[in-house]
This record gives structure tokens, C-alpha cells and sequence, in this order.
């Protein structure tokens, strides 16, 4: 179906919300809910015409929040979970999900966590009639860093082109290393969201692509975009004579705003899953799959890596047969391509209709009840109103409905397998159904999106925090222009990153950038019991010293605070090279509200050495910050201090924790702007940038509370 004009733009579909009963059950409601406009409107069953009278509708402003909570299994079925909620008053809040069937559905849920935004800017989206996914948009698939790849091609198997590190060979190409990492690609004729369905199926159905792994299982569940799996291996094709191996490791995955899936593995220890007897384990140290549409998506690109140790005597063995065995698992994307040919390019989902909802026949309400699974969900989700809301109040509340009831859905077919199984069972058992992705995905941006384009948010933290220590803010942190001392921090080559140019709104085309507005005087690397907010204020710090000389400097302070005990903040001071009045869309920024400045901040960062799994974890695309994090403005008279929460989201918090692991072997960099959207503000000048070289956490500066 073609484009809505602006006017008539609308998503809409059925949604599950996901509440508890009195007695700590869990069940959900079946609605259909449109979203037009900023106003989103809840029925009981799809109205027949545009002027029917919702039972429930809310306001969605700019104190509506988003959090993408990703995927949860509720009674052996995989739901995508998100919740809409009010930042002005937490106790208001929505929680939606997907359905397990073929077509979308959606559910909700209480943990918290952000969806993470890419640098599209809201007023582009465009979105199809009926349908939940939204177009791909040139700010979202291109990179926003100029860079070589760290890969060199070795040769081409079974259709796959194969790759290993440029850093792993010498010029004349023979030396690999003890444990190399090792690329295959290729292209599957299948979408990238079906193929990531796939990916992630540890039920029999894998025995139809995947000849390495004889049966898998997850161990624990962190979050929805996080969990512990083991893996036990065939031992058919590994070396004669070489015991059964298997892996322990933790999967982490997310979806990017251009359709693409990110699938990373690295090993862990658990101490649920034990060394398993007649095993031996396998060390993963970096690896997985991303999954990047093309041809307008009917096709996609898959790139498999890994890096592996495989834990045998080097007197046994050579390094060859270890590369072999490494390549010999690569070629599991050939399999998995030809799966898709012989399914006619989906394995695990139908293409959406026109109305978006249960096959028919189901019942309107359907219960998830989760016994198993009581421990992950609080209280009661929404203590629920009578009545019907009015149109102009921004209430969540008012979207639940308070009936209780207890349809439990049938098991599915593999419930007695608990993720164990074998490669000896029919092809035809296998099928489990996955719900689409990508297109709850859509909705949650969509809210967001209206919610960043409202005026008035409030500042919900005006008081600063009272300092009792002494800490030199500003200067904890070494420089090292010559970036070869660990731990210390320069400024990045501004040419290293893209930005958009004079004629972007005609062209899309993006520029290296040219220099920077601010100069970077000055950094902390901190570790505290308790979030160190509005560090600008805090006497002694650099910003203090120079407001106490009365001086015309500005300052930008980004302070970047992670997740965890103790929590991390690092901390980047910018001065600003000219008077304030010099820069309009600079001055606008300052001087604006939070919700204009959650639409304008931009962060690029980019991993310049480092393992691939970081590296596919961070990614090289721009990201407006306000838009994916929880972010604090703090306005003094020499300065605006960013406090952001890296916690305030799920995606984020799961990069932060692989990023602290590899720390010690990473070079970051970071370049910041404000988000040029006229043609009077283009092109977009950076703000500055920042190079952190091989960071260490124990080195952090204790900050006492």
C-alpha cells in the first residue's frame, strides 16, 4: 500500500495488556488500539467507522515515555514486551506486548527499560496504511563514521565470502594467529526479521539448518534482550577423535532502525550449568550474526563471526585444524540459506494483512498466566478506572480495563521438550510460531516520537545534590595527546565523523565534519555508591573556577553515568570557543525546554580498536540521546550540564555491561551535536569529540557520598 498523506497518518492493531490479578496471576487483555496524531484511542473490537467512540483514550505529550523491554517467554510462547509510561508520574503506566501467533498482536509489562533510537528525526517517518513498519529512512542505514574495515577477504566456500581480520595476517597473508576471528557472508532470501526468528529458536526446528548444534537450552533469563543459553555440539563434525565440545554463553541481541538484528554471543560462567561431564568447553570469545535487509527487503544479508578457542592440546591439534573447525561452523549460513530457498524466503512468518490481529476464531480475551514465572513481575500493574477518559487528559491508567479473567491458552507442541531436544525428530513436528518484531517496534518509536515533539517537559530534578567530598571535577581524568598512555583521554580527529551537509534536505548526503565549536578542557572517570548529578555545580570543579573569575566561557558538560555497584560516570567537559550569541541553534539548545533538547542531541560513537562483539555492540550511527535515555538538564550561569542515564534503558544497559568487560582493550570515541533539521541551520557543525583510550575501571575516582 502506498504512503498516507500527512494528515492521515495512523498506526494501528491489536495489542495484549499484560496485568496481574488479586491473587498475583497474570493474564492479558485483547484491544485494538489506534494511534493518530498524539492521541492514542483503545476498542474492544476494530471499529467500523473512523467517528466510533473509543472505550479508553490518553494523550500521548511530551512526558510519555517509551520502554522497549524486548522479548519474554510466558508459557513456552515468545512475546515482544514495552511500556508506555508517564515520567511525570510513574505509577502511570501501559504495558504491551505481541502475540505468539503468526500475526501481531501486542502485551505489556512493568520492568522498565528504553527503546534505543537511532538518529532519525521524528517529523520523517512515514508510515504504511494499516501496517506497523515504517519505511527506512538514509539517516538510519548509512554509518556515520569514516573508517577502514578490519577485515580481509581469504576466499569463498559453499557461496559464502570468507573473512578474517587484517589485523590477524602479515603482508604476505600467512600468519592467522591462535584463535583468528573468521567471518562468513552471504545473502539469504528471506527478511531479516523472519531469519532473526531463526536465529533465536532453540526448539527442534534448528536440527533443520543448524548441523553443529545437537540441542540447546536457556539457562537463565537476565532481561528481554539478554539470557544465558548452552549449547552441546555434534561431535560428527569436529576431528576424529576429539571429544564433544560445548558452549556456555550469554546472548544478547537488539533491532537498529534500518530493519538490520544484532546477534552477539561471548562465554560465560554460570553457575547453574556447570562443566557438563564428557564435554569439554569451548571458550567463545567474541561472536554472532547480524542480519541487514536489502532489496527492499526481501532479502538479507547475513554476516556470521567467530572468534574461538576450542580448548584442545596444541600437540594434538594444529592452529589449522583449529581454523578449520572455526570455518566449518561458519558455514552455517549456507544452511541456514538454503533453508529460506526451499521455504520460499520465510521460515517462521506470514507477510501482514490488512487488519493486524488473532486468526479467527480465537477468543477475544486470552489469559497468559505465568506461574513460573511469578518472580519477574511486581504488584498489580495499574490501578484501573471506571469509566471512559476523556480525549485531552494524558492518563495511562485509563486505557486498562479491571475485569479479570482466566482463559488459559493451549500448550504449544514442544512444551514437553523443555529445550532439549535431538536432530532425529521429523521435519514435519517442526513450526513453533514467532510474532513479528519489527512492527511493535514500529509502534514504540511512533509514541515516542510524538512524545518528543511536544513542548513542556518538566524538569523533574531542579535540586541539586549536596557534595561532601573533595574531588578536583574536571581533572581525574589524564590527557594524553599522544595516546599512549592507558587511561587517559584527547580530542578525536573531527574528519573521522559525518555530519549533514549544506544540501542534506535535497540530497541526504552526509560531509566529513570540519572541526569543532567547543575546545575539550577536561574529564572525570568517577565510581560512586549513588548518582553524581549536575557535577558542574560542585565547588572547585573547572567550570567553578572559571565562573569565579567572571570570565564570557561556556561550558557543555556531558556526563555519561552507568548502571551498577558502584555506578561509573564519566564525565566531558567542552568550552565553547566564542560568545554563546555566535551560535543560534547552539543558544536554542541552551535556552530550550527538555523536549527540544531531547530532539537535538546527537551522540556518534565509534569503537577504533576493540573486539568485533563491542564493536557490533556500539555500532556507528548516530543516536539522539533524549530520545533512547533518561536525560537530566541542568542550567547554571556558565554552563548546561547532561547527566545521562545509561540505566534508564535495557538496550543501553546491556552495551554498558559488555563495554565495562572489554574495557581495558578498547580505544572510544565519541563526537557530539546538536541535530540541524532547516536549511538555515545546515550544515551541522560538531559540538566536539572525545578519544578514550584503554579505559580502567579500577582506576575510577572514588567519589564518597
Amino acid at each position: 500500500m502506498g504512503v498516507l498523506p500527512q494528515s492521515e497518518r495512523k498506526m494501528e492493531g491489536w495489542l495484549y495488556l499484560l496485568r496481574a490479578n488479586r491473587f498475583g496471576q497474570h493474564y492479558s487483555r485483547k484491544r485494538y488500539f489506534i494511534l493518530k496524531d498524539n492521541v492514542l484511542r483503545s476498542f474492544k473490537i476494530q471499529p467500523a467507522t473512523p467517528t466510533e467512540e473509543p472505550i479508553r483514550s490518553a494523550i500521548i505529550d511530551s512526558c510519555v515515555r517509551v520502554n522497549d523491554n524486548g522479548r519474554e517467554s510466558m508459557n513456552k510462547k515468545v512475546f515482544f514486551m514495552f511500556t508506555v509510561y508517564n515520567a511525570t508520574n510513574q505509577s502511570d503506566k501501559l504495558k504491551e506486548c505481541p502475540s505468539p501467533t503468526k500475526n501481531l498482536v501486542a502485551c505489556i509489562r512493568r520492568r522498565r527499560s528504553t527503546l534505543r533510537n537511532g538518529g532519525s528525526k521524528s517529523t520523517d517517518w512515514k508510515y504504511i496504511n494499516l501496517n506497523l513498519q515504517t519505511e527506512i529512512g538514509t539517516e538510519a542505514i548509512s554509518s556515520d563514521v569514516v573508517a577502514p574495515s578490519p577485515w580481509k577477504i581469504f576466499g569463498c566456500q559453499n557461496g559464502l565470502r570468507m573473512f578474517k581480520e587484517a589485523k590477524d595476517c602479515d603482508s604476505l597473508g600467512n600468519h592467522w594467529g591462535d584463535h583468528p576471528a573468521i567471518m562468513a557472508v552471504g545473502v539469504v532470501d528471506g527478511t531479516s526479521e523472519a531469519i532473526f526468528n531463526t536465529l533465536m529458536t532453540l526448539d527442534p526446528s534448528r536440527s533443520e539448518w543448524d548441523f553443529c548444534v545437537y540441542r540447546g537450552s536457556v539457562v537463565d533469563h537476565l532481561d528481554g534482550h539478554t539470557d544465558i543459553v548452552h549449547m552441546e555440539l555434534y561431535s560428527d563434525w569436529l576431528p576424529w577423535g576429539m571429544k564433544p565440545r560445548d558452549l556456555l554463553l550469554r546472548r544478547y541481541w537488539r533491532r537498529e532502525d534500518d530493519g538490520s538484528y544484532v546477534l552477539l554471543y561471548h562465554s560465560v560462567y554460570h553457575s547453574k550449568c556447570p562443566p557438563k561431564k564428557g564435554y569439554v568447553r569451548a571458550c567463545l570469545k567474541s561472536g554472532g550474526f547480524v542480519v541487514t535487509p536489502v532489496n527492499k527487503g526481501t532479502q538479507s544479508v547475513v554476516r556470521h563471526m567467530l572468534a574461538i578457542d576450542w580448548k584442545f592440546w596444541k600437540l594434538y591439534l594444529r592452529p589449522s585444524s583449529s581454523r578449520s573447525i572455526t570455518i566449518r561452523m561458519l558455514e552455517r549460513v549456507a544452511a541456514l540459506r538454503e533453508l529460506f530457498r526451499t521455504k520460499g524466503g520465510n521460515s517462521s512468518s506470514e507477510p501482514m494483512t490488512k487488519e493486524i490481529g488473532l486468526p479467527l476464531g480465537e477468543k477475544e480475551d486470552i489469559k497468559s498466566e505465568v506461574s513460573d514465572e511469578k518472580s519477574k513481575y511486581e504488584e498489580p500493574l495499574i490501578v484501573l478506572q471506571d469509566g471512559v477518559e476523556p480525549p485531552g487528559r494524558t492518563n495511562l491508567m485509563g486505557l486498562n480495563d479491571s475485569d479479570e479473567f482466566f482463559d488459559v491458552p493451549e500448550p504449544t507442541e514442544y512444551d514437553h521438550f523443555d529445550n532439549q531436544w535431538h536432530t532425529d525428530l521429523a521435519s514435519d513436528q517442526m513450526g513453533m510460531s514467532i510474532p513479528r518484531i519489527s512492527t511493535a517496534v514500529g509502534l514504540v518509536k511512533k509514541l515516542h516520537d510524538i512524545a518528543v515533539q511536544k513542548k513542556g517537559y518538566m524538569d523533574l530534578h531542579e535540586a541539586n545534590r549536596d557534595e561532601s567530598s573533595s574531588c578536583p571535577f574536571g581533572a581525574t581524568l589524564q590527557k594524553d595527546s599522544s595516546c599512549s598512555l592507558p587511561c587517559t583521554w584527547t580530542a578525536s580527529d573531527p574528519s573521522l565523523f559525518l555530519v549533514r551537509g549544506e544540501n542534506y534536505l535535497q540530497d541526504h548526503q552526509k560531509i566529513k565534519a570540519h572541526g569543532t565549536l567547543t575546545q575539550m578542557v577536561g574529564a572525570d572517570w568517577l565510581r560512586s555508591d549513588a548518582r553524581e548529578d549536575n557535577l558542574s555545580s560542585r565547588a572547585g570543579s573547572i567550570v567553578q573556577q572559571y565562573a569565579a573569575k567572571g570570565g564570557p566561557e561556556f561550558f557543555f558538560v556531558i556526563n555519561i553515568q552507568m548502571p551498577g555497584t558502584p555506578m561509573y560516570s564519566l564525565a566531558l567537559y567542552y568550552m565553547l570557543k566564542g560568545p554563546l550569541e555566535d551560535y543560534p541553534l547552539l543558544q536554542s539548545f541552551v535556552d530550550g525546554d527538555d523536549a527540544y533538547r531531547n530532539s537535538r542531541f546527537k551522540l556518534i560513537p565509534y569503537i577504533s580498536q576493540g573486539s568485533w562483539i563491542v564493536k557490533q555492540s556500539v555500532g556507528k550511527k548516530a543516536c539522539l540521546v533524549g530520545q533512547a535515555l533518561e536525560v537530566l538538564y541542568f542550567r547554571g550561569k556558565n554552563y548546561l550540564e547532561l547527566d545521562i542515564d545509561v540505566g534508564s534503558s535495557t538496550v543501553a544497559r546491556g552495551v554498558a555491561s559488555l563495554v565495562l568487560g572489554y574495557l581495558n582493550n578498547l580505544v572510544v570515541e565519541m563526537a557530539f551535536l546538536i541535530q540541524s533539521n532547516t536549511q538555515d541551520e545546515l550544515p551541522e557543525a560538531l559540538l566536539g569529540t572525545c578519544r578514550l583510550n584503554h579505559m580502567d575501571a579500577s582506576k575510577a575516582f572514588l567519589v564518597n557520598s
